[in-house]
């Protein structure tokens, strides 16, 4: 059985009902509302095109994590009638109903239950098969509310058009031979498309066919988590310190007695006052005894220090969160304990400072220099752009040593720079290039720009010439 909510990244507070509301990642539509689709809007649409044919919308970043805290306690509901549930993404799931269906007596039934156990905003769709792929399928065939059976999955694919497999470059290729359905797909000799499309081809070849994997259902979550309550509130940070340690090595017990870690604990203190003080704290490795009780430690001695704690600590709960079975692989010439002193000192500063003002930089795509960096917290996983997407009107390599944006004075001569104002003096442009032509998105505001790259005694410079003037855009070393 496969469960869809198809807007389910629109079931968020600040997705408004009254005008087109469209959630996407850096590069695609995600979900959209009934006012966007009537414009035009489908999921899966490019970013940048459901911009530009819905321009009175608004387009919300997708946020997964809170998808998934949402989602959380509707897969419990349903873990509670069959647990063997798969979560694939926030608002789709996978469930192996085989067992279920003998001990409900009979499909009808188990669907019937499982359509009332669900309490949304909106009615999912509902597929059943007997594989993942075909209920998947069968889900978008379904309407809102409805359910859609199927009892012969290779008969049910035959019409399903071949953009149905997720291997875009395949499906590109496939398109190019001619083939545009699944079942024109599974009359060609398996071996032939093997042989020349190797692991790939035989996956779609073996979806194509009715042929997929069983489901993959997720341990049911053990609710593990450490409280402790102080009838004497704790106010020395030497009780303080023996507190954390206490909790911190009873938790991650806990955890491994269960064969489990996590990489992500809450840090919950409540104060004398009943003030409550909530931090979460990350890491790329699985806490252990040391290194939790060190975290704890320092977040509980800063919340005191900076008076979040006052007349005194009365409760402490640990709670974990991201429980796995395993770890981070390294790196055969990873040095490990480099690694782990330099966490610990990020982590100390952080608890110091605070999270926001510990941050980490990567790499990512973008047409100017300043977009082609991502700041995320340290701790917590970054969100990129796809830096191998292309990037029409980016500037060309390499790239300025520092990004800077400023007004900047720049004499012409018919169309030819020649002079350049640094600060009190006039620098002679000694070679220039360009300019790049860089399309502003029309459908924001944002005006046309043309760059140029200029070279004075004192080195080179970035600009970028709009709305009639010049600007300095980045400086190369």
């Amino acid at each position: 059985m496969c469960i869809w909510w198809e807007t389910w990244a629109l079931f968020r507070p600040d997705a408004p009902s009254d005008k087109p509301c469209v959630v996407a990642d850096n590069q695609h539509v995600v979900a959209a509302n009934q006012a966007a689709r009537t414009a035009g809007v489908v999921r899966g649409m490019k970013r940048r095109s459901a911009e530009a044919i819905c321009p009175g919308g608004l387009v919300l970043d997708q946020d997964i994590s809170a998808e998934l805290a949402r989602f959380e306690p509707v897969v419990r509901s349903i873990e509670d009638l069959v647990p063997m549930v798969e979560v694939a993404e926030p608002g789709l799931i996978f469930i192996d109903i085989d067992g279920a269906v003998a001990f409900y007596g009979g499909e009808g039934e188990l669907v019937e239950l499982v359509a009332k156990t669900i309490q949304t905003r909106e009615r999912p769709r509902i597929g059943v098969a007997n594989s993942p792929f075909a209920a998947r399928r069968a889900a978008g065939v379904a309407h809102p509310g409805g359910v859609y059976a199927v009892t012969d999955d290779a008969t049910f694919l035959t019409d399903v058009a071949i953009d149905s497999l997720t291997n875009q470059d395949l499906v590109a290729t496939f398109r190019w031979l001619g083939i545009s359905t699944l079942g024109q797909l599974s009359q060609l000799p398996r071996d032939t498309i093997v042989s020349r499309f190797g692991a790939e081809g035989l996956r779609a070849h073996q979806l194509a066919s009715g042929q997929d994997r069983s489901t993959q259902p997720r341990a049911v979550p053990v609710d593990v988590f450490v409280e402790r309550r102080f009838e004497d509130p704790l106010e020395r940070l030497e009780q303080v310190g023996f507190a954390a340690r206490a909790a911190a090595t009873e938790l991650v017990g806990e955890l491994r007695r269960n064969g489990s870690a996590t990489h992500r604990v809450e840090v919950e203190a409540e104060a004398a006052d009943g003030a409550i003080r909530l931090r979460v704290w990350r890491n790329a490795d699985p806490f252990d005894e040391v290194m939790l009780a060190e975290r704890v430690w320092w977040q509980l001695r800063a919340w005191i220090e900076s008076h979040g704690i006052t007349g005194g600590m009365v409760r402490l709960r640990l709670s974990p969160a991201d429980v796995s079975g395993g770890g981070r692989q390294l790196g055969f010439f990873e040095d490990t304990m480099a690694v782990m002193e330099a966490d610990r000192a990020l982590a100390r500063v952080q608890a110091l400072i605070g999270p926001d003002q510990v941050l980490g930089a990567v790499p990512q795509g973008g047409r100017d220099p300043a977009d082609r960096v991502s700041w995320h917290r340290w701790g917590e996983p970054p969100e990129l752009v796809a830096p191998a997407a292309p990037w029409p009107g980016a500037t060309p390599g390499p790239s300025p040593a520092l990004v800077i944006s400023q007004r900047i004075e720049v004499e012409w001569d018919e169309e030819q720079p020649t002079r350049v104002r640094l600060r009190s003096r006039w620098e002679p442009v000694l070679n220039w290039a360009g300019p790049w032509r860089r399309t502003g998105r029309w459908w924001t505001g944002e005006p046309d720009a043309d760059r140029y790259q200029l070279v004075t005694s004192v080195g080179a410079l970035l600009c970028e010439r709009r709305d009639g003037g010049m600007y300095l855009i980045g400086l190369y070393d």
